[in-house]
Formats: C-alpha cells, sequence, structure tokens
C-alpha cells in the first residue's frame, strides 16, 4: 500500500517505474519527474488501462476513490473506459446543443408563419432577455430554477409582459427540442409564468372620453409635427384600425375605385384578410397622401428610411405631443369608436366584424372578411361624418340604426 510520504519521496530515474497500491491502482513516475495515476483491470477477458490524473492533482485518497468508483462499473459489467468515452461524447454534443443554437433552429421554422414584424420582436426578445441568461447552456442540461432566475431578472426591471413572454416563447423552444431529441424534458413545465410574476392589474389601452373628441380632432388638424404623421394619425381615427396594420399599410392594398383598404391575413392579428371600407374622408386623405408618398411602399414612410415604414411609437408621441399623454393612445381611436358606434345603434355584429374582433376558423376564413360589408360601408361613411361634425362642434344626439 501506498502512502503520501511514499509517493512523495519518490524519486525519477533514467526510465519509468510503477508503484502499485493494490487493486490495479498504480502510479506511474516518469523520468522527467511527473507522475501518473493508472488502474490496470480486465474487461471481457482482456486487459485495460484508464488515466486518473496526475499527482498531487489527484491525491492518493482521490485515487483511490476513482479506482472503487470504475470497480462498481465493472461490477456492474460496465467497460469503464467506454463509459468514460461516451460521456465526454455526450458532454460535446451537450455542448454543440446549446439553448441559442436550438432556439434559432426553432425560430427559423416558426417564422415563417408570422408576420415580420412579429417574428423580428421575438427574437429580439431571446437575444435581449434569454440567451444572456441561459444561450450558452446545453438545452439538455437546463434546470427550472435557471429559468426563474431568468425570469425574475426581467421582472424586477418592470417588465412583467415581457418576462411572461419570454417565458412563454422558452417553454416552445424545449418543446421544439424534445420533438427533435436534443432534450428530453421541458423544465419551463414544472412552473407557471404566475408561481413566477407578481400579479399585477390588466390596464385597459387609455382613451379619452366622447365628450374630449372635437378637441381631439381639433388638435390633431393644427399638429405641427411632420405631415405625415399629422395624416396618419387622422388616418387611424377614420378606420380605427390597429397601430402595427396602420405602420404596415402598402398602397398596394389601397383600391380607391372601391373605396376599399384590403388588408392581407399575413399583417392581421387573427391572421385573416381584412377589409376596411374607406368612407369618404378616407379617400380625400388618401388623394392627399398620394401626392406625398404614393412612389414608396408604404403608405405612411419612416422619416429616416423612406423604404420603411414609420414607427409604432409615432402616433403615440404625436398625442403625447398633443397633451394627451397617458390620456389617449392610437389603439384608443378603437375603444372609442365602438362605444359611440354602440350608443348609435349599430349592430354588435357589424361593428366587432370591423373590429377584427370576430374569431374565424379556417373554413370561415375566406369570407368571413366581407361579411356584411355593405353595412359596415355604411357604418363607416357614418363614423366619418361624425368625427367631420365633432371637428365642426356639432354634436350629434341622433341614434342611426344599421340595416
Amino acid at each position: 500500500m501506498l502512502t503520501d510520504t511514499k509517493i512523495r519521496n519518490a524519486k525519477s530515474l533514467d526510465k519509468l517505474f510503477k508503484l502499485s497500491d493494490g487493486r490495479g491502482l498504480q502510479l506511474l513516475v516518469y523520468p522527467n519527474g511527473s507522475k501518473l495515476w493508472q488502474l490496470r483491470f480486465s474487461f471481457e477477458s482482456r486487459d485495460k488501462t484508464a488515466s486518473l490524473g496526475k499527482y498531487p492533482d489527484v491525491s492518493l485518497a482521490e485515487a483511490r476513490d476513482k479506482r472503487d468508483e470504475l470497480h462498481k462499473l465493472l461490477a456492474k459489467g460496465i467497460d469503464p473506459v467506454a463509459a468514460k468515452r461516451a460521456a465526454a461524447t455526450a458532454k460535446t454534443i451537450a455542448q454543440a446543443h446549446s439553448f441559442e443554437s436550438i432556439a434559432r433552429e426553432w425560430f427559423g421554422s416558426w417564422a415563417k408563419v408570422r408576420t415580420e414584424r412579429h417574428a423580428r420582436y421575438v427574437l429580439a426578445r431571446l437575444e435581449a432577455d434569454v440567451f444572456p441568461a441561459i444561450g450558452t447552456r446545453p438545452i439538455s442540461e437546463i434546470k427550472a430554477p435557471e429559468l426563474v432566475r431568468m425570469v425574475k431578472a426581467i421582472e424586477k426591471r418592470g417588465a412583467l409582459d415581457i418576462a411572461k413572454r419570454a417565458y412563454q416563447t422558452t417553454s416552445q423552444v424545449f418543446r421544439y427540442a424534445i420533438a427533435h431529441g436534443y432534450a428530453e424534458r421541458n423544465p419551463a413545465a414544472d412552473v407557471k409564468p404566475g408561481d413566477i410574476i407578481a400579479a399585477h392589474k390588466r390596464t385597459n389601452y387609455a382613451r379619452i372620453d366622447a365628450r374630449e373628441l372635437p378637441a381631439l380632432l381639433r388638435k390633431i388638424e393644427a399638429y405641427q409635427g411632420t405631415p405625415i404623421t399629422r395624416l396618419a394619425t387622422k388616418f387611424m381615427a377614420l378606420t380605427f384600425v390597429r397601430t402595427a396594420e396602420l405602420i404596415g399599410a402598402r398602397w398596394e392594398e389601397i383600391d380607391l375605385e372601391s373605396a376599399e383598404w384590403r388588408i392581407p391575413a399575413e399583417r392581421m392579428k387573427m391572421r385573416t384578410p381584412h377589409i376596411v371600407p374607406l368612407c369618404s374622408q378616407a379617400i380625400s386623405l388618401l388623394q392627399v397622401m398620394h401626392d406625398i408618398t404614393g412612389q414608396y411602399e408604404f403608405l405612411f414612410p419612416s422619416d429616416r428610411n423612406p423604404k420603411k415604414c414609420m414607427s409604432n411609437n409615432t402616433v403615440l408621441k404625436a398625442l403625447e405631443r398633443m397633451g394627451f399623454k397617458h390620456r389617449m393612445t392610437g389603439h384608443g381611436f378603437r375603444g372609442l369608436a365602438s362605444t359611440v358606434l354602440h350608443e348609435q345603434g349599430f349592430d354588435h355584429a357589424h361593428i366587432e366584424l370591423q373590429l377584427a374582433h370576430q374569431e374565424r376558423n379556417q373554413v370561415s376564413a375566406s369570407y368571413n372578411h366581407a361579411q356584411y360589408l355593405n353595412q359596415r360601408a355604411k357604418m363607416m361613411q357614418w363614423w366619418g361624418d361624425y368625427l367631420g361634425q365633432q371637428l365642426a362642434g356639432n354634436v350629434i344626439k341622433l341614434n342611426t340604426k344599421s340595416k
């Protein structure tokens, strides 16, 4: 049996020699003075050796522990050398399959059927919040506590919705990894976002009361910002579409002769086509816009790069400069129009369809977007007239029902 003293006192010779400790454990002493632990064993009638590390990096006690562990494998009929090699290979594969590499592979497949804007947002969220936290980790080794720490870090800066969405996206990546053999389980399934993120009261998009509409419309007319921003805000008021649908509007979608704006499915939240009947006021506005931006792809191009659409915050910031900060948003026109049109007796189904709230299955999607088009066109013209009269200071009190 070896001792630490005997090992330390072992002087190198002109040739390699070995010191035995029993049960196959040996210390190889090289002419250059280095000392290496080695285990000799027999597996399936073949003599083999396994390296256990250098002395003194690996002490005598640690070498004996390693020897005992390898003998346990042998007792189970496992070749410790082959097992070590397999573990090293598995580690290499795991490192190659980092969360970021698998997430980008998932994204390449997932993004094909999403809008470009939505896909950019999801990727940006991954790059900003998820990859820095777990991107380099082998996806098969990530545990739930790591995801909790990631989400809590996002929550700490007050981005509660982003924290929830980041967690949901992470879970999607894990499901993809399981389906393609990169991981065996989804640690995000162990904990729900509500278990991590503090509950908070949801608030609706800010919007003014209808009584304040005349003042807002006059502010829009007198807006001193760029003409494109002023016209975009007016167009949003007339059409009450979502911000993403407004800023991404392309001239190819506009049919002035039919007085229709046909938004393709890939740009809609509900993933089905949407028709916006254009009132006479909207047509007049578009004719003015065409003289300004008709040579570009977008109705409302960016000031900095006309090949891109304006920012989704442009209308919001304009409303803030008009004095409506925290009181009105671009999205607020939707709620305002819904309230007024319902109060004036227009059919609920027509209003909901015009707001593109209707849920549509794949069978009905091809025709539902054109449903009640005549009634909706009359409703939209009433809305355009209503805004015009509000701007002029004439408050409409008459209830007009859609037929």
